[in-house]
Formats: structure tokens, C-alpha cells, sequence
């Protein structure tokens, strides 16, 4: 069942535990995605969080307002189909991490970098046995293939719904790693985000700050934080 623009048809919202998992059901009838596979979630707590979604539709369900549903869709309609493709696309981002390239100049913004990026880099050697090596300049320089053979297989070991959080939490930032310390709640996910955007503040800060930019730095944070929602909702199995 597709959650496009049609009116509410029922009454009771349930979650349903099987042996593969949890359901919504809907007035006793189980929910499918958009193509027509059956919503099964992981956990109990996204089950809660889809159910939750479902039941506070009104007059019209707005897919707008449900994330969890649409992340959870994703995951079976598109990551499960193509899995492997998705976390090579993914782990390809280690060799160009956003954290590994570094300015020049000014003296104040590599500072800054090493300041608030080495930290990242340094928990990513401890944690994932993975050293990535900083560069100055635009230049693509390979990373150590070992390091990214490390990240990959990682990125290969996640569930498709993991994969599905995952995917924005790395796309969105431009970088492997803080996808992993997102993942790994190394820090809070405002913190992971306002790394990512290091430059763009930097750059705010000396030419100010545009209207439009602004308007999609802050959709673009709102899916970051929703993605780490969304991965804590995969691996939280206490009912």
C-alpha cells in the first residue's frame, strides 16, 4: 500500500511480532511498501515509531510527515535489491573523506580542522581500525588500501536497513567516517553534523550567510538527525 494522498481508511493501528518480525497492522490487515512487499521491521522500537506514524494521520495521510515509514520502505524496496552496489558506493567515499582534505590556508581555518577533525580520525583508527591519513589541498591522493578494505567490510556487514540510515548519514556529510561515528554514536548527532559543515560555517563566518543556503543546510540537517534516528531505531531491541 502506498502511503500517497488518500484519506484514512481505519480505525486501529497495531504492531504485529512474528517469527521474522514486526508488522503494522491497520485494522487487522498488514501494511506492504510501495512495492507491494510486506512492511516487516527489525525491531520492536521502529515498529512503535512506523505504528506511532500511522496512527497520528488525520483526515489525509501525508507521507510528509511520516520519515520512519519512508526510511523503513526504502530499505526493502530499493537497499534490499541492490545491497551490495549501495555499501561499495558508500565505502568508496573513505578514499575522498571529507575529513581528509584539508585547507591550505588560511592559518585560522587549518587549525580548525585539526582541531575538530583529527579527533574524528583518531577515534576511526581506535574504534574501526581504520587510519586515514589527512592531505592538504584538492588533489585526490589515495588513502592506504588496507584502511579502506577495513571500512568496506564494515559497510558490507550492515542489514538493509541499516545500510538505508547509513547511506544519507554518509551522503549527507561527504564523509565515510562520520557516517560511522553517527552509526556508532561516538558523539551526538547535532555535534557529527556541525562537523560536516566546518567549511560552510567557516565560509558563513567571513562572507556571511545566504538566505537560500541557509534554508538547505537546514533540510539537510534535519535528514542527518532523522538518518541517526533511524539507525538507533535498527539496533535498539529492547521491547
Amino acid at each position: 500500500m502506498s502511503a500517497s494522498r488518500q484519506k484514512r481508511f481505519w480505525t486501529t493501528t497495531a504492531v504485529a511480532e512474528d517469527a521474522e518480525g514486526f508488522g503494522i497492522e491497520l485494522d487487522q490487515r498488514r501494511i506492504k511498501t510501495p512495492a507491494k512487499a510486506v512492511l516487516l521491521l527489525p525491531t520492536r522500537a521502529m515498529a512503535d515509531a512506523v505504528a506511532a506514524e500511522w496512527d497520528a494521520q488525520q483526515d489525509e495521510i501525508d507521507p510528509l510527515s511520516m520519515p520512519v515509514t519512508r526510511s523503513a520502505n526504502a530499505a526493502i524496496d530499493k537497499v534490499r535489491r541492490q545491497h551490495a552496489e549501495v555499501a561499495d558506493m558508500l565505502a568508496a567515499y573513505g578514499d575522498t573523506d571529507l575529513l581528509c582534505y584539508r585547507a591550505e590556508a588560511p592559518a585560522e581555518l587549518v587549525a580548525r580542522q585539526s582541531e575538530q577533525w583529527d579527533p574524528v580520525l583518531d577515534w576511526a583508527h581506535d574504534a574501526l581500525g581504520a587510519r586515514l591519513i589527512p592531505r592538504s589541498g584538492v588533489i585526490h591522493q589515495p588513502q592506504a588500501a588496507d584502511a579502506l578494505a577495513r571500512l568496506r567490510d564494515r559497510v558490507h556487514q550492515m542489514t538493509d536497513f541499516e545500510l538505508a540510515a547509513f547511506h544519507d548519514l554518509v551522503s549527507l556529510s561527504g564523509s565515510l567516517v562520520l557516517g560511522f561515528a553517527a552509526a556508532e554514536r561516538w558523539r551526538g548527532a547535532e555535534e557529527l553534523w556541525q562537523l560536516s559543515r566546518l567549511d560552510e560555517t567557516w565560509q558563513e563566518e567571513q562572507w556571511g550567510v545566504d538566505d537560500e543556503a541557509r534554508h538547505q543546510a537546514e533540510r539537510r540537517r534535519q535528514a542527518f538527525l532523522h538518518a541517526t534516528r533511524f539507525m538507533d531505531l535498527c539496533r535498539t531491541t529492547t521491547r
